[in-house]
């Protein structure tokens, strides 16, 4: 499996910053192996929540469907599965003096040959890592009064590990 996490300070409060990524359909602006998101459901943003996304990476162009299954206060939890991989993306995000420390922590699963290419794409995704995180920074850093919190209920979406989740 692959991980790559970042861990990176910005100057919006906590309930904007995690309105935010809780829309998946922003990583198009923000994620530099990402040509589109698009959301393909209705509705309020909540667990169960889905996008389509086109993702190209070394070269190849590729679809992944992505789910929200988990948000609470402070956390969000999106599985991502195509034919060749599984990948979760965890957000935490705390307050902090000046605004928000968020936490992104990328897990990967390649499936069948492409694991064969697993030490290759471990080092593209540390580096798009490195990239992803500047350029999220600058994106939550341009927010403004415009950005709203979102509301979940209170008793937490529960968080499934990846193993037998199907988006």
């Amino acid at each position: 499996m692959i991980v790559v996490e970042r861990t990176l300070a910005v100057r919006v409060a906590p309930g904007p910053t995690l309105g935010y990524l809780t829309d998946f359909g922003n990583t198009a602006s923000w994620d530099p192996a990402v040509r589109q998101t698009v959301r393909t459901g209705a509705g309020p943003i909540r667990p169960g929540s889905t996008w389509r996304q086109v993702c190209q990476f070394l070269g190849i162009t590729t679809e992944l469907t992505w789910m929200l299954v988990g948000a609470e206060a402070g956390r969000l939890m999106f599985h991502g599965r195509n034919e060749g991989a599984t990948c979760v993306d965890t957000v935490v995000v705390r307050a902090a003096p000046t605004g928000s420390e968020v936490t992104y922590r990328v897990e990967l699963e390649m499936h069948g040959l492409a694991k064969l290419a697993s030490p290759l794409i471990k080092m593209e995704f540390e580096k798009l890592g490195t990239v992803g995180a500047a350029a999220l920074t600058g994106a939550l850093n341009r927010l403004d009064g415009r950005a709203t919190e979102l509301q979940f209920p209170t008793a937490p979406a529960s968080f499934p590990t990846a193993q037998g989740q199907e988006a």
